[in-house]
C-alpha cells in the first residue's frame, strides 16, 4: 500500500509537470481559463452563498445556547461567528463542499474525454493534451476562488445577524458590537490564501484522476468517486499545515 502511495504521488507531480510546461498557444489557455471561471466558480455561487446563509445562522444559535453564563457579554457571541467563519468555515467548509461539486465535475469530464479517445486525438495533433485540459481549470479554481470565501464570510454574517434580528436570541446591536470588536486583517488574507490552495488541491487532483480513467464509464465514475476522496483528505491535511506555519 505504501509503494502505491508513493507511486501515484510520483504520478502527480509529472502529472503537474506536464500541466504547467510552456502553453502551445497562451491566447487559447486565456480564453479557456474565462470560461472555466464560469463553469467552476460563477456556478458555485448559489450552493455556497445558501450554505453560507444558514452556517452563519447555525453559528450564533448553538454559540448563544452555550453561553447562557451572564457574566459573558452577550457581544461575544458575535465575535465567535465571525472568527468562526473567517478561520474555518468559509475556506475549510466551502472547500470540501467544491471538493464534491467541482472535483467531480473535472475528473468526470477530462475522464470522459479519455475513454472516447479525445485526449489521445490533441495528442495526435502535436498538442500537450494535459496542459490543454487541466491548465485552465487549475489557474481558474486558484486565482479565483478567494472571492467564493469573502463572499461566504460576508453571507455568513448576513444569516447570522438575519437569525438574531428575527428571534430576538440576543440584542441585535450585541451582534454588531462583537462582528467589530478586535477584528485582525490578517485572518481574512489567511483565509483567502487558504481556499486558494485547496482549490488547487481540488482541480489539480480532480484532473490527474481523470486523465488517467480506464475501464469505460465505470472506470470514470471511480476516477471521480477517488479524487473526491483524494482531495477531501489533502484539504483537511494541508488545513493543519497551514495553520500551524501561518498562525503559529
Amino acid at each position: 500500500m505504501t509503494a502505491n502511495i508513493f507511486n501515484s504521488i510520483g504520478k502527480y507531480c509529472i502529472f503537474l509537470r506536464q500541466v504547467f510546461r510552456k502553453p502551445d498557444s497562451r491566447k487559447m489557455i486565456r480564453r479557456q481559463v474565462i470560461v472555466e471561471i464560469d463553469r467552476l466558480i460563477l456556478s458555485s455561487i448559489v450552493i455556497v452563498g445558501v450554505i453560507s446563509l444558514f452556517m452563519g445562522g447555525v453559528l450564533v444559535i448553538q454559540t448563544a445556547s452555550n453561553m447562557s453564563n451572564p457574566i459573558l457579554d452577550k457581544m461575544l457571541i458575535g465575535y465567535m461567528v465571525r472568527e468562526s467563519m473567517i478561520l474555518e468555515f468559509s475556506s475549510t467548509m466551502v472547500a470540501l463542499i467544491l471538493a464534491g461539486k467541482m472535483g467531480s465535475s473535472i475528473a468526470s469530464e477530462i475522464g470522459s474525454m479519455r475513454i472516447t479517445q479525445q485526449l489521445d486525438a490533441i495528442e495526435m495533433m502535436g498538442i500537450n493534451s494535459a496542459s490543454f485540459v487541466a491548465r485552465p481549470k487549475i489557474i481558474a479554481a486558484t486565482l479565483v476562488s478567494p472571492l467564493l470565501c469573502l463572499m461566504s464570510f460576508a453571507l455568513g454574517l448576513i444569516g447570522g445577524g438575519l437569525v438574531t434580528w428575527l428571534t430576538e436570541i440576543i440584542p441585535f446591536v450585541k451582534y454588531m458590537d462583537g462582528l467589530r470588536f478586535c477584528f485582525t486583517g490578517f485572518y481574512v488574507v489567511y483565509s483567502c490564501i487558504k481556499t486558494s490552495v485547496f482549490c488547487f488541491i481540488i482541480s489539480s487532483v480532480a484532473a490527474y484522476h481523470g486523465f488517467n480513467a480506464k475501464d469505460g464509464s465505470l472506470g470514470v465514475g471511480k476516477s471521480s468517486t477517488k479524487a473526491i476522496v483524494a482531495a477531501s483528505i489533502l484539504i483537511l491535511m494541508s488545513d493543519l499545515i497551514m495553520t500551524q506555519l501561518m498562525l503559529y
